[in-house]
């Protein structure tokens, strides 16, 4: 009993000690794991750096393209159609045969004047043999003078007997060969308006041909921005019909404001264009100006928050909120006036999620370059 009472005592607190120490080790192994599991976890994000560039200053308006070139070719005589010999969207070249009219009482016309044609030639030549034998004998002293002169003077009016004649069947001609109807100009029939068997007075609509050659752009532009239009400025135009870009400049501004509207029209001409449809919709944009430097970035980067429009802007990997003033907007970028300096990074994907200083991780974009 007196050996292991001695072993007992020098035991216990060497025990005890490594209890303590366990117990204390425990402890703060729970409190670095509490504390890295409470700690944020940085948002991944997408950035952009904001850049000086130059930004076109336009305006943007949606209107309607019509044709310069729209004939309704009528007839110019009354007469039963015999034939259209073209239909609705058929493609028509200046000087084809579109339509044709019964040309029989033109034709009748046309012989009763030319019977009365030789009918004064016959009495012109016979007056003519007339005058010559009268005049000899006057100069036998025979007949009197006045019997000749009279005879000239009748020989003067059958002549223009015959002119008057030969003018109606000139007048006759003109009008048969009004019974055949060309095409006035190329385009494409939009509607045929008389069929085969139709009787057509002088001015019945026969066909309507609609001309692509030459369009007119109108574009209505709100009233407060009249005063910035003027006839010259560039415009770039485009069509939903085609992809093609078609840059031309106003022509000309209607003169008043439209009462219904309150939009002043503008107008701008198409040449020679494919693919560009009369009455299709066309957008144009007026370029009022140009600036050197503009600093533009993502609208998405932009977020509505109470202080107002901000942009996250990155450093040391993490997202400070920098309140921004915005300008033009363009192609999907928007102008920043106050707020960033350029070649600041922004956030650009995942914006809307942050708050001010708030880690973040940005999420490299995989390198599209092959390896060699």
């Amino acid at each position: 009993m007196m050996q292991t009472k001695p072993f007992m005592q020098t035991k216990f607190p060497l025990l005890l000690a490594c209890v303590v120490s366990i117990f204390l080790i425990a402890c703060s192994d729970k409190k670095g794991t509490s504390a890295e599991q409470n700690s944020p976890k940085p948002s991944l994000v997408t950035v952009t750096q904001v850049k000086d560039q130059t930004l076109e200053i336009t305006e943007e308006s949606i209107g309607t393209l019509e044709s310069l070139t729209d004939p309704v070719v009528a007839a110019e005589v009354a007469a039963r159609v015999i034939k259209v010999h073209v239909s609705p969207g058929e493609p028509v070249k200046k000087g084809q045969l579109i339509a044709t009219l019964d040309a029989t009482d033109f034709g009748l016309q046309r012989n009763e004047a030319q019977t009365e044609v030789a009918r004064i030639q016959a009495l012109l030549a016979n007056q003519d043999k007339i005058v010559a034998r009268n005049q000899a004998l006057v100069d036998r002293k025979f007949i009197s003078q006045i019997t000749v002169d009279n005879d000239i003077a009748l020989r003067n009016s059958l002549k223009q007997q015959l002119e008057g004649a030969k003018a109606r069947v000139g007048t006759i001609n003109h009008t048969n060969s009004k019974t055949k109807i060309f095409a006035p100009t190329s385009g494409v029939v939009e509607t045929k308006l008389a069929d085969t068997g139709d009787f057509v007075k002088v001015g019945d609509p026969i066909v309507q041909i609609i001309s692509k050659r030459r369009l007119r752009a109108h574009l209505p532009f709100p009233e407060q921005i009249a005063a910035k239009l003027k006839p010259g400025l560039k415009v770039r135009l485009t069509t939903p019909t085609t992809d093609e870009v078609f840059n031309t400049v106003i022509r000309e501004l209607k003169p008043m404001i439209a009462a219904d509207s309150r939009t002043v029209d503008v107008i701008a001409d198409v040449f020679d264009t494919t693919g560009w449809q009369p009455g299709a919709s066309v957008t144009g944009s007026v370029i009022l100006g140009e600036r050197d430097t503009a600093m533009m970035v993502p609208e998405q980067s932009v977020i509505l928050r109470p202080a107002g429009e901000v942009v996250y802007v990155v450093r040391h990997d993490k997202a400070y909120q920098a309140i921004v003033k915005t300008g033009l907007r363009k192609d999907g970028m928007i102008e920043i006036t106050e707020g960033v300096k350029p070649n600041d990074i922004v956030v650009v994907d995942g914006a809307g999620f942050l708050t001010d200083n708030t880690p973040v991780k940005v999420n490299e974009a995989p390198s599209t370059q092959k390896k060699p």
